[in-house]
């Protein structure tokens, strides 16, 4: 997972936003298959709210578990 201080200039911010991918990934942890996720924070991540920011991540967690289960 990567939160550049380019992308979201308060550490405050990035952390936020590194526990909210966390805590959103244990969650699903079960669904998705067995694959190497990389997580790439952009600006407009700076400013979500942590609702929108969850249900961001909800998703992506299911276009890739749909993504993953073609292959």
């Amino acid at each position: 997972m990567t939160a550049p201080a380019r992308r979201v200039r308060t550490a405050v911010g990035r952390n936020r936003i590194r526990r909210l991918v966390r805590e959103s990934f244990r969650r699903v942890t079960g669904e998705l298959p067995g694959i190497d996720i990389v997580v790439m924070v952009k600006e407009p991540a700076a400013v979500a709210t942590n609702a929108q920011l969850v249900a961001s991540l909800a998703t992506h967690w299911n276009r890739l578990g749909k993504a993953a289960s073609r292959t």
